[in-house]
């Protein structure tokens, strides 16, 4: 091996002098994605030493791929920092020594040495398991997809600001959840976090249930009752389809969130909330306005940010983990334990999905009903939707999947050959020709 230059071995020395102040774990890469560089928090952090490391590329060492993250699909923030010079801030799943994935975060800015030459300084802060976890109704924020990292990391940037928020996705994404995840990682976490139904609340009751009423407002009111928006005091109030409100009551809402003061119906003090507005739609509100069913003027108010959240057809990596989470809540609820065959699996992530997380629930719950065991097959899943937009090609009519003939009755040719090669387990022959156990014992029984 060559000897490095006297001078360059000063520089890479300077450069990890430089790196080692730094508090979390950073890395020092080159444009030619190569480490040149670990600080002693990345070291410890990882147990690794800084020959592990330096000379490997970037993308080997955390994300166990050949090639960068961005040839993956996914934000990265080499390319951003190199061909930007500016710094930039990305939510990644990177993998320890041990195999094991992780949420991180990522921020990446240029570190130049004496001689001027440029380098990504990538620090890496670890992401507290409460914040992977995000939580709503028993149900977590699960997915790895570049798709579902950028949303979170659009959440992460959004939740830090009380601006008023609105998210758009197609029925079913889950924007519930990710109201959630806006208010558990804001500064107001500790405080209620109040939905509203916008297609549940009638014209007549919106002031009464928005803004409370007090005793004698209305024929038959025995008390003071204080409404949604005052509950949601100094915490979140999530108004969920606000597209659906009718214009009047738009004029309303309008006020309200210009200047934080209301009264309730049939009271003459004026009151003030501190709440921070996260509104979703499956609506284009942009689209509402230039067809004047929803007010321009709260369109705006309302989307200081926008997130869109993606269908589960753009993010179809997370679909195994979406299922396995949504089969652990059935099981608790129905009192039993199953998960998908490897056949099943591939047959879901080639789905279309057009009614997103919700649809994937219902299709799932069926196959469980219909499972003779603890394994799903790929003949228990029946999709809702079969149209072509749904169905793509990858979607083939279910047969058994082994190159060999059937004979009349529809049994493998090879069947003999199979249970000896799997010592008679039923189990894994199933598995092997993607039917269930219950259908090979059936053709075993017909022998």
């Amino acid at each position: 091996m060559e000897k490095a230059a006297p001078g360059k071995v000063l520089e890479a020395l300077d450069v990890q002098s430089a790196v080692d102040l730094q508090q979390h774990p950073m890395v020092v890469i080159d444009e030619e994605y190569r480490i040149v560089a670990a600080n002693r928090a990345y070291r410890e952090c990882y147990g690794v030493t800084a020959a592990d490391l330096v000379g490997r590329r970037c993308h080997q060492v955390s994300h166990h791929s050949d090639v960068p993250c961005h040839e993956n699909g996914e934000d990265c923030p080499h390319q951003a920092v190199f061909h930007s010079g500016e710094p930039h801030e990305v939510r990644h799943v990177h993998y320890d020594p041990l195999g094991n994935a992780e949420h991180v975060r990522i921020r990446g800015h240029v570190l130049r040495d004496l001689r001027g030459q440029n380098f990504l300084a990538e620090e890496i802060i670890h992401v507290p398991r409460e914040q992977s976890d995000i939580t709503c109704n028993d149900m977590r924020m699960v997915g790895r997809s570049p798709a579902f990292l950028q949303c979170l990391h659009h959440i992460e940037m959004a939740a830090r600001t009380d601006a008023s928020i609105l998210l758009w996705g197609e029925s079913g994404v889950g924007k519930e959840l990710a109201a959630s995840a806006l208010h558990q990682l804001s500064a107001r976490a500790e405080k209620p976090l109040i939905t509203i139904d916008c297609t549940t609340l009638p014209e007549h009751l919106f002031e009464s249930e928005f803004f409370g009423h007090e005793r004698g407002a209305y024929t038959g009111c025995i008390g003071r009752k204080i409404g949604l928006y005052e509950s949601a005091d100094g915490g979140t109030l999530f108004l969920d389809e606000v597209g659906e409100l009718p214009l009047p009551v738009q004029a309303k809402l309008l006020r309200v969130l210009e200047t934080g003061a209301f009264r309730r119906l049939g009271g003459a003090d004026l009151l003030h909330a501190n709440v921070r507005i996260i509104a979703a739609s499956n609506r284009s509100l942009r689209d509402m306005v230039a067809g004047r069913t929803f007010r321009e003027d709260l369109y705006y108010r309302l989307a200081a940010i926008s997130i869109d959240l993606p269908p589960l057809r753009e993010r179809r990596e997370d679909i195994p983990g979406i299922a396995r989470v949504l089969l652990e809540r059935i099981g608790r609820d129905w009192g039993g334990q199953w998960q998908l065959a490897a056949a099943a699996e591939r047959r879901l992530c080639a789905y279309n999905f057009p009614g997103n997380v919700r649809e994937l629930k219902n299709i799932l719950q069926k196959a469980v009903a219909l499972a003779d065991g603890p394994l799903v097959m790929p003949e228990h899943i029946y999709f809702l939707e079969t149209s072509p937009a749904a169905l793509p090609p990858q979607i083939q009519p279910l047969t058994v999947r082994s190159s060999a003939s059937l004979d009349k009755r529809g049994r493998p040719n090879n069947l003999p050959e199979l249970l000896g090669t799997f010592h008679g387990n039923r189990r894994q022959v199933a598995e092997h020709l993607g039917v269930s156990e219950r259908t090979v014992y059936r053709w075993l029984q017909q022998v």
